[in-house]
């Protein structure tokens, strides 16, 4: 089957789910009564890990196991995927409507807004130890380390990397094949998310689910990282041309290939540094400045840098739209 079999318009499902999932997130009591996809591919996930990652096995061993682990979620993944695009098919046009309701379940516009929102919220209103509290939902970071200024870059820095994991990547899949495209992007992210830290369990047993995280996430950092680059240049109060600058200069020194993309935008258009040597557990995590500007963050950057992020999801419809427009006119011709 073609990708474009899948679902004729999946630029116009795109459009559809963004919409969706601005408007209504994905609603709590549904959370509570059934869970979430990303909860029912993380069960997935760490019942492969029990049953096949053997700790007295071998490095290789353990690695082929990862291999094998992946597979069988990303096929267990898209037939579920498949399956309920084409049932959704067979109510031709109106199916649009089911489908882009289960696509928008998994973005993130809305929580991540909400989440980082609550940083800012808690430093205004409650000091350090709430603000504290907030970023520990947000970040695996300790946050009895950080100070103020620590607990607003955590934050931004959170803002920047889950609008490339969370919005742009899935969005960008969803563009591209529709449904399974989604689903099969953030399988790959929970498992990485999950099994894909360098750990003596994960080591081996996630390489590849590390691997194929990073690759599936090459298009979207930059794509992400143009995106708070143009929203800089819309916003008074931001420096696109500094965005540009960082981008260029920083992005590369990131240990992650991807992550420093959209942080690097960030920080060069909020005039910040980010990133850098950061604690996570009792662990020193050495990592490149993103950014030449002020290390002393605010909850007032913070709503700057929440600010671009709107604008930078709008100008994400925009695209999605105009490319609806545009292929929709093309299979006219």
């Amino acid at each position: 089957m073609a990708l474009s079999d899948l679902w004729p318009d999946t630029l116009l499902l795109l459009l559809a789910a963004l919409a969706i999932e601005a408007a209504f997130g994905y609603p709590q009591r549904l959370y509570a009564r059934i869970g979430h996809p990303v909860t029912w591919i993380g069960a997935l996930i760490a019942g492969l890990d029990r049953r096949l990652n053997r700790e007295m096995a071998g490095f290789a061993a353990r690695r082929a196991a990862g291999v094998a682990a992946l597979l069988v979620l990303l096929a267990v993944t898209l037939a579920g995927a498949l399956a309920l695009s084409a049932l959704c098919r067979l109510l031709g046009p109106a199916g649009l409507l089911p489908l882009a309701l289960l696509a928008s379940t998994l973005l993130a516009q809305r929580s991540l807004d909400e989440h980082v929102a609550a940083v800012a919220q808690g430093l205004e209103t409650g000091g350090l130890a709430e603000g504290r509290k907030a970023v520990s939902m947000i970040v695996g970071r300790n946050p009895d380390s950080l100070d103020e200024a620590g607990v607003s870059r955590a934050a931004i820095e959170s803002l920047s990397e889950n609008f490339s994991d969370g919005v742009v990547a899935p969005a960008f899949w969803l563009g591209v094949a529709g449904l399974p495209g989604i689903a099969l992007y953030k399988a790959i992210n929970t498992a990485d998310s999950m099994i894909g830290h360098r750990t003596p369990r994960h080591l081996a047993f996630g390489w590849a689910s590390a691997r194929l995280d990073d690759l599936v996430n090459l298009p979207a950092s930059r794509l992400t990282a143009l995106l708070i680059v143009a929203a800089a240049a819309l916003d008074r109060d931001a420096d696109a041309a500094g965005a540009w600058r960082a981008l260029r200069r920083d992005a590369r020194r990131h240990r992650s290939p991807n992550a420093g993309w959209p942080e690097a935008a960030m920080a060069g258009a909020l005039g910040l540094r980010l990133a850098g040597p950061r604690i996570y557990g009792d662990v020193v995590v050495e990592d490149g400045w993103m950014g030449d500007g002020r290390a002393e963050a605010t909850a007032a950057d913070i709503r700057r840098g929440l600010r671009l992020y709107r604008t930078a999801c709008g100008l994400l419809w925009g695209l999605a739209g105009c490319g609806a427009l545009i292929a929709l006119t093309l299979s006219r011709v």
